[in-house]
């Protein structure tokens, strides 16, 4: 399962990027939620097919594309379209 988050930008609402996250990759270590200076990313309260409580893109967050998250994402877990 994905869970998928758009960022919007400007008067125009622009999509600014696009974030994939693949919640059955996720290992919840959370290593994406320091790193994002946007605070976009939230512990999931429900618990994926390992088991574990996946990160989610925060309803209402605005992500720049920096990609600072699927760098940082051992699992490859996170993706961002600009």
């Amino acid at each position: 399962m994905a869970c998928c988050g758009k960022s919007y930008i400007g008067e125009d609402n622009r999509i600014m990027a696009v974030i994939k996250i693949k919640e059955n990759y996720c290992k919840g270590c959370h290593l994406c939620v320091p790193v994002c200076h946007n605070n976009s990313f939230v512990i999931s309260d429900t618990i994926n097919e390992q088991g574990l409580y996946p990160v989610k893109f925060r309803e209402g967050a605005e992500c720049d594309g920096c990609k600072k998250c699927a760098i940082m994402c051992p699992d490859v877990a996170i993706e961002i379209y600009n």
